[in-house]
């Protein structure tokens, strides 16, 4: 339970309101003992009064009744609007913070934790979190107030009956302990098993056309059952042991007012005590009734919170790998010279390394073409570049500069990528590609799909440049999304551009037709161009041929054909493919 400290600092900025909330939550319960007293006294009155005396007493008790339930709503009302209004406001910080803290982070995390899993924190976990923030805090000050306030009223009508009214309540406070520590593991089983198949549900939604691809929808049903029927057996076990909580207080609240009748009864008849008083006695003994069913109520929620704080906290205290630098100052326009510095590099500790001794220099304005075969680490050194995975210390240098002593915002702003895995959002082709310029006007976007070789594909759209994508781009085929994103990359202007097999998925005649758009911005820029075809880094200043994690090939297009190494080899196995796949279209 110490674990729910960690939610002071979000109740800070409602300190005020939460102190107006609780005021009157204990206004309420001090208006509470206007009625038992007065319902005691109308009793005592109904005995020793009659005619006109008694009705001009039981109307002034009615008078007082009203008048009191009346006030008492105000201030029930008032306490629920401003606790459960301050709960949802934290709700909101708290994913405000948990969302931006996501943002954060590097790319490594979301291979740890699946999507899914991270949603169900986001939803499920955080409305935990609210309860305790609100209704949780108003229905434990309530319990102590109106507990409070029904213990000194007995105390003052007859101590010795109050005794014996209390002496369920360290019966209560132990089934409390015991049940509210069973309920804490098994919501935590519950959150684990919602993670799980909400983990299960996302990957097949985002990869359904793959499930459908290998006719493994009744598998992927199956195996979705099984975690389905998981998660309700553990909801189940929760329920069970939540719904024997309530029965039991209410056994022992029973007890209690069997024996408050009881030995009440024998000290009416003894007098000391009158019947006003027992009646009064009573309705004090009721109101217990909710404070020990609400204790039960409260720790359970209190406990569910603890755990999806756990679960939350756990995201936020992860510290990004790669942050901005303690000391960053403020950096001059970058030029873009890059200088690779006998650059290691793996992702892990027990894995091969996926680039060993890189050294490379790149002058500003540079066209540099990254080529070798699958695996050979092409893509892993366009991503250090920009800090998507961070470099050794002193390794890769931007203007001579450490690219780590680059605040993000500063370095990233200069370096545009249009990574090998084209990634657009559910938005229109405009916004896509104004991503990163939001305030572009519709002809800079435009420019900019053209000189992605996307003005024809445009034109064929009903809606233009407000054609919806669909999630991920899904309506677009595989090349026009790699144009949307070349355009996206080229309308940030950037000093560095970064091109990780971003022409992949088109054929040879549009690359070609794009690569020529490309040639009226690319002079000026640093642009590193990983590709697969040679065509696409033939008219690169140099070209850095990759086998292993090793630079170990270096020069021009004409000089590394001349060597005939493995540039050259690869040069003529594609020759022999595009000689193959054009024998057909030749012979027909």
């Amino acid at each position: 339970m110490r674990r729910l400290l960690r939610l002071l600092p979000w109740f800070r900025p409602y300190r005020a309101r939460v102190a107006a909330g609780v005021a009157s939550i204990v206004a309420a319960a001090a208006l509470g003992v206007v009625v038992p007293l007065v319902l005691g006294r109308a009793v005592d009155a109904l005995q020793q009064r009659s005619g006109g005396e008694l009705a001009a007493a039981l109307a002034g008790y009615g008078a007082l009744l009203v008048g009191a339930t009346a006030v008492q709503g105000v201030f029930n009302f008032l306490q629920r609007r401003i606790l459960v209004a301050v709960s949802r406001h934290i709700e909101a910080d708290l994913r405000d913070e948990y969302f931006a803290h996501l943002e954060r982070l590097e790319p490594g995390f979301f291979q740890r934790y699946p999507t899914g899993d991270l949603l169900a924190r986001s939803a499920s976990d955080l409305g935990a979190v609210r309860m305790v923030c609100g209704p949780a805090i108003m229905y434990a000050t309530n319990t102590v107030a109106a507990a409070a306030v029904a213990l000194a009223g007995m105390l003052w009508i007859d101590p010795p009956l109050t005794l014996v009214a209390v002496v369920a309540l360290p019966v209560v406070a132990g089934a409390t302990k015991v049940f509210g520590d069973r309920i804490h593991r098994l919501y935590e089983t519950v959150q684990r098993e919602l993670a799980l198949l909400s983990a299960r549900a996302q990957e097949n939604l985002a990869g359904v056309r793959v499930v459908r691809a290998f006719a493994r929808e009744a598998t992927e049903e199956r195996v979705f059952d099984l975690r389905n029927r998981e998660y309700v057996r553990s909801n189940l076990e929760l329920a069970r042991w939540q719904t024997a909580f309530h029965p039991l207080l209410q056994m022992l609240i029973g007890l209690g007012f069997a024996a408050v009748l009881g030995f009440g009864g024998r000290r009416v008849l003894a007098g000391a005590m009158t019947l006003g008083d027992l009646v009064a006695f009573q309705f004090f003994l009721a109101k217990l009734v909710w404070p020990m069913i609400a204790t039960g109520w409260v720790v359970n929620l209190a406990q569910r919170a603890a755990a999806s704080l756990g679960r939350i906290t756990e995201i936020l205290d992860t510290a990004p790998a790669i942050a901005d630098p303690p000391q960053a100052s403020a950096a001059a326009p970058i030029r873009g010279a890059l200088r690779f510095r006998s650059l290691d590099f793996r992702y892990r500790e027990e894995l091969p390394p996926a680039l060993t001794g890189i050294d490379a220099e790149i002058p500003a304005g540079a066209v540099v073409g990254v080529v070798g075969r699958t695996g050979s680490g092409k893509s892993t050194l366009l991503a250090l570049v920009p800090r998507l995975i961070d470099p050794p210390p002193g390794a890769l240098l931007l203007d001579g500069t450490d690219v780590r002593d680059y605040r993000l915002a500063d370095l990233r702003a200069a370096i545009a990528m249009v990574p090998q895995e084209t990634f657009l959002f559910s938005t229109t082709i405009a916004g896509n590609v104004a991503l990163g310029r939001p305030g572009a006007t519709r002809e800079a976007i435009l420019e900019a799909l053209r000189r992605a070789g996307m003005e024809e594909d445009l034109a064929g759209f009903p809606r233009g440049l407000d054609t919806v994508v669909g999630e991920r781009g899904v309506t677009l085929s595989g090349g026009q999304k790699q144009r949307v994103a070349l355009a996206r990359a080229l309308l940030r202007d950037p000093r560095v551009l970064l091109l990780d097999d971003a022409l992949s998925a088109v054929d040879a005649q549009t690359e070609a037709h794009v690569l020529e758009h490309l040639r009226e911005v690319l002079p000026g820029r640093t642009v590193l161009v990983v590709a697969h075809r040679i065509s696409t880094v033939a008219a690169a200043d140099f070209v850095l041929v990759l086998e292993r994690g090793r630079v170990i090939e270096r020069g021009s297009h004409a000089e590394l054909l001349a060597r005939g190494g493995a540039y050259a080899e690869l040069e003529r196995l594609q020759r022999l493919e595009d000689e193959v796949e054009a024998a057909p279209a030749a012979a027909s």
